[in-house]
């Protein structure tokens, strides 16, 4: 597809797993998606609560950066490669292990989280367009002082939004690699602008944290990054090559979401242990603004529109999959609409009615990523036999190969359930460190004890793929007709 055909074409598949014949996509692509959607300024106040809140020095953080960041995100590519074998969003797989009725907890759990993600992104985007139009205009930088003025500001970041993500799988793609180049760049010499500001003599004398702390450092940095992307892992990885080796999967995702955010964080280290106000800011973009000389400020904050825009029309694509994997029959291109609308309410509450943003932030990752680690690890566990999904029965809400016990898999659903309330526990009592450890080790082993989930071994006679394993050929996917019956 050309490019500018890739740019207009709208896509028409929903969660229906792709043809082989179109499963043309290579792993660089999914490095150019992933490098994209983390080159946001939100990885800058997550750097500095690992030396605010954490008390790392900057050598700590930098480690505990590339263990959070780049570990999370190779689990992506695992799950990517779930997506290159069935060719179906993660949440559809997910049907597999869970049925298509127990899935239904993980699958609500994946889209809240998309749901967050994306209400985070459109209000920090709402906060730079009023930041520009301050520069611009003049008018007021408080969001409670000029309300229409926010609300015009949250409607243009999701308009934006909205027209990418609207248009799919292709024209993602080709977006994500042209604009990594162009925010990038702006990025590099915001990055070089905010390196002047640094307080160094307060870096060498930053004491540093015990093993303790690092290991809360990483275990927010993971759900702050790639655990909350874990569950989208196959949405973009289901058009890739069945030859692509798996290797080349993780190795994509780690490296394409790592190098940037462990170059952010590590930024947002260095220019907190002068000044700790950017771990506490109620509007991040401002703060970062008055770092900078002044010449500096509007192409920092077009910068920081395009990284979070690039963030944002990913999540709201796999939102959309996952909306429809509930079972709500509606068209892609409006689920994600609807998704949108959703967002723009939470946006509003966020600049015109709480009280602060970045607490109630950390504790909705910190949430979240605690059914999400659980999921995640009974997924991983299952992987590890399965080596084809079924498309007719991943589509099949009324019974068939994945129907289990009145569509739900137990072993799954009561391994996923006993390992989030361990997690809760744990967190409960201040243990945010090895919650999420402990979650996916509960999880991982209960299910992998109780045996799996059931009828893997009816799978058809087995055929060479390509992580070098002998896998069942698949049967021809269903169109998109089937797949609305279905």
């Amino acid at each position: 597809m050309s490019t500018r055909s890739a740019l207009t074409a709208v896509e028409q598949r929903g969660i229906e797993p792709v043809p082989p014949a179109e499963r043309t996509g290579n792993p660089l692509q999914l490095f150019w998606v992933w490098f994209a959607a983390n080159i946001s300024i939100l990885g800058l106040p997550l750097g500095a609560t690992l030396v605010a809140v954490q008390g790392l020095n900057i050598w700590q953080a930098l480690i505990v950066a590339a263990i959070g960041t780049a570990g999370s995100f190779a689990l992506v590519g695992v799950v990517s490669i779930a997506g290159r074998r069935g060719g179906a969003p993660s949440m559809t797989l997910s049907r597999a292990i869970f049925g298509p009725r127990g899935n239904a907890g993980p699958t609500f759990v994946s889209l809240l989280s998309r749901l967050g993600w994306e209400t985070v992104n459109t209000t920090t985007g709402a906060f730079v367009l009023l930041s520009l139009f301050t520069l611009i205009f003049g008018t007021g930088s408080d969001a409670k002082a000029v309300p229409v003025l926010a609300i015009v500001a949250i409607a243009i970041f999701e308009a934006c939004t909205l027209l990418v993500s609207g248009l799919g799988h292709a024209a993602i793609l080709v977006i994500q690699k042209w604009a990594t180049w162009i925010f990038g760049a702006l990025n590099i010499v915001v990055g070089i602008a905010l390196v002047s500001t640094i307080d160094w003599s307060a870096v060498a004398a930053m004491p540093g944290g015990g093993f303790g702390a690092m290991l809360v450092g990483v275990a927010t940095m993971a759900a702050g990054t790639g655990i909350g992307w874990a569950n989208a892992g196959a949405d973009m990885a289901r058009y890739q090559r069945t030859s692509v080796k798996a290797a080349r999967l993780i190795a994509a995702s780690a490296a394409g979401a790592g190098i940037p955010l462990v170059v952010l964080i590590g930024l947002g280290a260095l220019l907190t242990a002068g000044d700790t106000s950017l771990a506490t800011a109620s509007d991040p973009v401002a703060a970062i603004r008055e770092l900078l000389p002044t010449w500096m400020a509007i192409p920092y904050l077009i910068a920081a529109f395009g990284g979070l825009l690039l963030s944002n029309h990913l999540s709201v694509y796999s939102a959309g999959l996952t909306t429809l994997t509930l079972g709500i029959r509606i068209r892609r291109v409006y689920a994600v609409t609807v998704d949108v609308v959703v967002t723009f309410a939470g946006s509003i509450y966020f600049m015109l009615i709480a009280g602060s943003f970045y607490g109630p932030f950390i504790s909705f990752i910190s949430l979240l990523a605690i059914p999400i680690t659980a999921w995640l690890a009974v997924f991983l566990i299952d992987m590890i036999k399965r080596r084809w999904y079924d498309p007719v029965a991943l589509l099949d809400m009324r019974g068939g190969r994945y129907w289990y016990r009145g569509g739900v898999e137990w072993r799954a659903v009561g391994a996923w359930a006993v390992a989030i309330v361990v997690g809760y526990v744990l967190l409960s009592i201040g243990q945010s460190g090895i919650a999420w450890i402990v979650t996916f080790v509960i999880a991982a082993g209960l299910y992998a004890v109780l045996g799996g989930a059931r009828g893997q071994l009816l799978d058809p006679a087995p055929a060479a793929t390509a992580d070098g394993v002998d896998a069942p050929d698949a049967p021809e996917s269903l169109d998109a007709s089937e797949a609305a019956r279905g």
